[in-house]
């Protein structure tokens, strides 16, 4: 096990993020740095390694932000705008590297980004050569153990409103975000997990996502020691929110570090 593993919140906010365009609700207009939230997004470093879980509209300003001047692999968990948005970001690592930079993901995810973003994955487009390039490691199974560039990495699916998601683990780490329909499996593929980061929308339901109290009670369930809530909306103040939630769950913030063993 290595000691050197670390995991950055670039985002923490949901589809429209925070604040959210033209609202003046409380956490909108909150001076609290805590309640200003990208699109979600992460960044893994394994021995000075960056690994980024998914790419949205955000992007181009969280790289800037938090100085992401070269990546080594992507994780994408599945294809909706607020985790793709900024595929085409990702150009300048392979025209500064020379090579395509890894990338794990699903076929359904990948049959989705060649149709949105076909002159990136149409070797016939004639943007293609100035278009950012990808080493694909297509998941081809539903759930499984996969070598992505030396990482051990433990998969699952799940759905959200009929889009599969995929969840990743990597040593005692996992990443699950967008969740709300799952297979019992996925306890299974999560023993070991002691710091988990999981997807709360809000306090009140979702049918695409999980509410506060769900995440706890799925977190409980996982059994892990630190966990760590995202892709929170605008009815969630940081403080607040806080106070309510047992003391091994709290929500993340842009810019938060953990780490852990992998």
């Amino acid at each position: 096990m290595s000691s050197n593993c670390s995991f950055l919140f670039l985002g923490t906010g949901g589809s429209m993020g925070v604040p959210v365009i033209g609202c003046t609700c409380p956490v909108c207009t909150s001076n609290d740095p805590h309640n200003k939230r990208y699109r979600p997004s992460g960044l893994m470093v394994v021995d000075n390694r960056n690994f980024l879980f998914d790419c949205g509209p955000d992007f181009r300003s969280q790289a800037l932000h938090y100085k992401i001047n070269k990546l080594d692999g992507i994780f994408l968990t599945h294809a909706h705008n607020d985790h793709t948005a900024g595929i085409d970001e990702l150009r300048i690592y392979s025209l500064r590297s020379h090579r395509p930079l890894p990338c794990l993901l699903s076929q359904e995810t990948l049959k989705d980004l060649q149709a949105r973003f076909y002159y990136i994955f149409d070797k016939e487009s004639p943007y293609a050569k100035l278009s950012a390039k990808f080493d694909l490691h297509i998941l081809t199974d539903e759930r499984g153990m996969v070598d992505f560039e030396g990482l051990k990495v433990r998969y699952m699916t799940y759905l959200q409103a009929g889009m599969k998601v995929n969840g990743y683990k990597i040593g005692n780490f996992a990443y699950l975000t967008d969740i709300k329909e799952y297979p019992e499996t996925l306890f299974e593929d999560l023993k070991g997990t002691e710091v988990l980061v999981l997807s709360s929308l809000r306090f009140t339901p979702s049918y695409l996502h999980f509410d506060v109290d769900e995440a706890v009670a799925f977190a409980n369930r996982v059994g892990a020691k630190e966990v760590w809530l995202t892709h929170i909306a605008h009815e969630l103040e940081h403080e607040k929110t806080n106070a309510y939630l047992p003391s091994n769950v709290k929500l993340a913030y842009d810019g938060l570090q953990i780490n852990f063993s992998c």
